[in-house]
């Protein structure tokens, strides 16, 4: 049984920053990242949108709000140093009503509070950036917003850690822990001095083997994107609606892509196990008995309006209208879309014991783990940053 000073569950953007702060900030230490999957980034970190963020959507008191802007600046930085492709092509967030300008204007406000680059402009001048393009009088133009290859980021940091002497265990799935803070894996078992969950999906479960994060659950959210094929140049930049900011998702959007491609999306359906890509891919009967549960409870409770998102997204089913979501924002080609790209899940964390979805990002900890529970979106742009501060407040302390 080989001892490390730091072992991290799971290798997404989170686990991996995490790991190179540590390397970078104590060079002696050893430190062992185990993933179940052949490979970094197998599940929500790889299926990521790309884009960027650019921090003004979150209320000002959140670690979303703290880490985005910086965040955006230091992946940035990391992809220019590793020449790795960043599309710079901003963001407009448009309203459809008067209903929505106001929320428009709520978005500038969390936005200047957190020191993102955004400011209102004119519908006339949001048609300079993309001139088809509707918005209700004003629109809430993002220069910051950005889009870079997810995968090939988390590629770039398995590399750099491999370099820096991190070690990695791939198809190592956690089985459980045990006395002396040891893991159990299917590779085997290590012991570490603190251990570093960034299991994503399974954060909840793997916190609740070490006595935390009780009363939470995680609720997983399926996303889709559909790929608009007739070209590349009908969209130039990222195009949002004004989102319902009771809720952590942002609505279907135009992306433009790293590679210059346009794509709509994402869809939010409630999932019924963790990797829910398709049926009967990774089905679990235990997990689909307890998501299934829980779910019903906020279906038939309409928390936090879960009822009315279901519908929503199920209806999103529907190609057209899915499509009509996009394209009464830009009214490009109905016919010029062609397939989906692979699902996503989101981990959403659910709060059970106040039936309501956590949308800041949680960690719990002791002197001997360390559990990021809720890592939720913008958490790839905040990874730099987020990771600075759980080393610094969390693996570092004690």
């Amino acid at each position: 049984m080989k001892s490390y000073d730091h072992i991290i569950i799971g290798s997404g953007i989170i686990g991996l920053s995490i790991a190179r702060y540590l390397r970078e900030h104590v060079p002696g230490a050893s430190i062992l990242v185990i993933e179940k999957e052949e490979d970094v980034g197998a599940h929500s970190s790889g299926r990521n949108s790309g884009i960027l963020h650019a921090g003004f959507y979150y209320s000002a008191n959140s670690l979303k709000a703290r880490f985005t802007v910086e965040g955006n600046k230091a992946l940035k930085a990391y992809c220019a140093r590793r020449s790795l492709a960043v599309n710079a092509c901003g963001k407009l967030v448009v309203a459809m009503d008067e209903g929505e300008l106001e929320q428009l204007y709520e978005l500038e406000r969390r936005g200047n509070r957190n020191g993102s680059n955004v400011k209102l402009i004119s519908a006339e001048e949001a048609r300079q950036y993309q001139p088809n393009v509707f918005t209700y009088k004003k629109a809430l133009y993002s220069p910051d917003t950005a889009s870079l290859d997810p995968k090939a980021v988390l590629v770039a940091l398995k590399e750099d850690l491999l370099g820096s002497g991190v070690d990695f265990q791939f198809r190592a799935k956690y089985l459980g822990q045990s006395a002396g803070n040891t893991v159990r894996t299917t590779q085997g078992d290590f012991t570490g001095g603190k251990v570093i969950n960034c299991a994503g999906l399974y954060a909840d479960k793997v916190a609740q083997d070490f006595g935390f994060g009780e009363k939470y659950t995680m609720i997983p959210f399926k996303g889709l994107y559909l790929k608009y094929k007739k070209n590349t140049t009908d969209v130039n930049i990222n195009i949002y609606p004004v989102p319902n900011l009771k809720n952590p998702f942002l609505g279907v959007h135009f992306t433009k892509t790293v590679e210059n491609t346009i794509k709509i999306g994402p869809t939010a359906i409630p999932a019924f196990w963790r990797e829910n890509y398709s049926f009967p891919e990774h089905f679990s009967l235990p997990e689909f008995a307890e998501i299934a549960c829980e779910e019903t409870k906020l279906f038939f409770t309409n928390a936090f309006g879960f009822r009315d998102l279901a519908f929503e997204e199920i209806h999103k089913y529907n190609r057209d209208y899915f499509i009509g979501l996009a394209t009464r924002m830009v009214p490009v080609d109905p016919k010029g879309f062609g397939e989906f790209t692979r699902p996503g899940i989101r981990a959403q964390l659910l709060d059970k014991t106040r039936l309501e979805l956590v949308q800041d990002f949680v960690v719990e900890a002791d002197d001997k783990s360390v559990h990021v529970l809720n890592a939720v979106s913008p958490a790839y742009t905040c990874a730099f940053p987020f990771a600075e501060f759980v080393c610094k407040e969390y693996v570092l302390k004690g």
